[in-house]
């Protein structure tokens, strides 16, 4: 079952991501703007910063009650009013911890402050079927090559070379929930910050920049001219056709190593994962996305999910992710460093 089929009639629906009310009466009476070639207009700056994981927890309900969303949003609001007070000149050095974020001082985040709301549920996972909002089992296949790759990578240690770092460290493309990518497919929030899009259009092509390491997705429309199998680019292969006020998008020639939990668990796409993405203009502040992921020789069924993106009024601004991208250097220069204090040593 698709998607579309899993939800209300779009055309019904609005999705408020401020309030979380559902108003038929408005969304009937709302007419998407049209760009001159007649297409629904998705052009603008756009945020699918939510609160909302990814993931659904064992044994949640699919739809939050009122006490778990104030509980969880008044949370987040008072992590980021703590967060943000200043700092005290004379405090000593963070902890060592390995991790980044106990040293950053929470001004610099912007993870969304609300959940996410669709067809006026307060949503607890992002993903929306299989029915647990979980990414399902791999197959045996999915297996084998999860544990080939593995084995394979088993043999460096992690800082031997470039190409074994995250994408996202060496500037290629960044990530968002549970690792699978910001500019997709699928297209997932980060946990950090920059979770903006901007969307401009015309009669052939669909293009979407995110804000972080200004990734740039190119969706041409009409009928499809497929890449050769073996051209793989990192966004795959796009194509996109409207559907009343709904881009439908499929992309295929998706790059192998890059797809949901690239960086965690390693799971290599099969060279027949495709992806159906739905960009749907619900009213002047919401686009409802909507996507589903069909690897049968990678995952035991199809799975997918919705994130409302919100209007994003303000400027989206460089990510000079490259110029100043020293960390990479640096870990690879102190594991060599430390390979000739091993070798002197011995």
């Amino acid at each position: 079952m698709s998607v579309r089929a899993r939800t209300s009639l779009l055309g019904l629906c609005l999705v408020t991501a401020a309030a979380g009310i559902f108003h038929s009466a408005a969304a009937q009476e709302w007419v998407a703007p049209r760009t001159p070639d007649g297409h629904p207009d998705l052009q603008g700056n756009w945020s699918n910063a939510t609160l909302t994981p990814f993931e659904r927890r064992a044994g949640q309900p699919a739809v939050m009650t009122r006490d778990e969303i104030d509980r969880l949003e008044g949370r987040a609001g008072a992590v980021v009013t703590g967060g943000a007070v200043p700092s005290d000149p004379t405090r000593g050095p963070p902890p060592i911890t390995g991790a980044i974020g106990r040293s950053y001082n929470e001004i610099y985040y912007d993870r969304g402050d609300r959940l996410a709301v669709v067809n006026g549920e307060t949503r607890s996972s992002l993903v929306t079927f299989p029915a647990d909002g979980r990414i399902p089992e791999l197959t045996p296949e999915g297996k084998r090559r999860k544990h080939e790759y593995e084995k394979f990578r088993s043999q460096f240690n992690q800082y031997d070379h470039p190409e074994l770092r995250p994408l996202a460290e060496r500037c290629i493309v960044f990530y968002g929930s549970s690792s699978a990518s910001v500019m997709g497919p699928p297209m997932t929030p980060t946990r950090g910050y920059n979770n903006n899009f901007t969307i401009v259009q015309n009669a052939d092509y669909v293009l979407i920049r995110s804000e972080m390491i200004h990734d740039t997705r190119i969706i041409r429309l009409g009928r499809p001219e497929r890449l050769p199998k073996h051209v793989r680019p990192w966004f795959g292969d796009s194509w996109g056709h409207f559907e009343g006020n709904t881009l439908v998008v499929e992309t295929t020639n998706i790059h192998p190593l890059h797809g949901p939990r690239e960086q965690t668990d390693k799971i290599p796409q099969s060279e027949d994962a495709r992806a159906i993405e739905r960009f749907t203009r619900l009213d002047d502040d919401t686009i409802l996305y909507e996507f589903e992921i069909h690897d049968p020789r990678t995952y035991s069924e199809v799975w997918g999910g919705q994130v409302p993106w919100r209007r994003y009024d303000d400027l989206l601004y460089e990510y000079a992710c490259h110029e100043g991208n020293y960390a990479l250097t640096n870990v690879l220069s102190g594991a060599r460093y430390q390979e000739r204090q091993a070798g002197r040593r011995e």
